[in-house]
């Protein structure tokens, strides 16, 4: 079932987001903490919203490792601060996508992983992740799928003239940026939106979407 959007304040930056739970989402009991593999390319903004919402007791998980591809990326300063174990695994190094994934299956089965989070992950999955945690690999998208998908997804909004864009939560699948939708949240775009502005307000819901598709898996 799927809410419809209405205003949720007087924001002109906010509508609230749409809600669904495919049936092939597995979960976890809410008795103990689901144990998150986060996996980032970037400034690692969507990592550290999961971790506050953990410190704060706002999210019943716990993040077992952050994996990360670019060397001295933001991200790693994040999970120093938290106290969170990082692993690199730089692409570069590796010929093979399934190659690539599957050292990054060995480190997350390391860690006793249940869930896997992409959040910021610049690189495209193998099967060999799918198959490793079948239904159990979401990823944040800023635009409302399935449109705008792939890379520059805010400028292909700005460059399409759309009115209102966004960003989605979902279930990774092998095609780029599909799978079962679990939460969006629709950001109107201003007459006057740079990439860079319109990109800061969607990353605002962007933090708040994944922290409730997070605590969606474990309820």
């Amino acid at each position: 079932m799927t809410a419809n959007l209405t205003s949720a304040d007087s924001s002109p930056s906010l509508i609230s987001p749409t809600i669904s739970r495919p049936q092939t989402l597995d979960s976890f009991p809410t008795t103990s903490p689901v144990k998150l593999g986060v996996m980032a390319s970037g400034s690692g903004s969507n990592f550290e919203a999961i971790a506050s919402a953990i410190a704060n007791g706002q999210l019943n998980a716990e993040i077992s490792v952050l994996i990360y591809n670019n060397p001295g990326i933001k991200a790693l300063a994040r999970a120093e601060k938290y106290g969170i174990p990082a692993v690199l695994h730089n692409h570069r190094h590796t010929k093979k996508r399934e190659d690539f994934d599957q050292q990054i299956v060995e480190t997350l089965r390391q860690y006793e992983v249940e869930w896997v989070v992409m959040a910021g992950w610049m690189r495209v999955v193998t099967q060999v992740l799918l198959d490793a945690f079948p239904n159990r690999i979401l990823n944040i998208h800023p635009s409302l799928l399935p449109s705008f998908k792939g890379v520059r997804a805010v400028e292909q909004a700005l460059e399409a003239g759309v009115k209102i864009t966004g960003c989605t939560v979902h279930v990774v699948s092998l095609d780029i940026d599909s799978g079962p939708i679990l939460f969006q949240a629709a950001v109107p775009v201003l007459p006057d939106d740079t990439p860079e502005t319109l990109h800061g307000r969607i990353q605002v819901q962007e933090h708040r979407i994944l922290v409730d598709a997070i605590a969606l898996i474990n309820c």
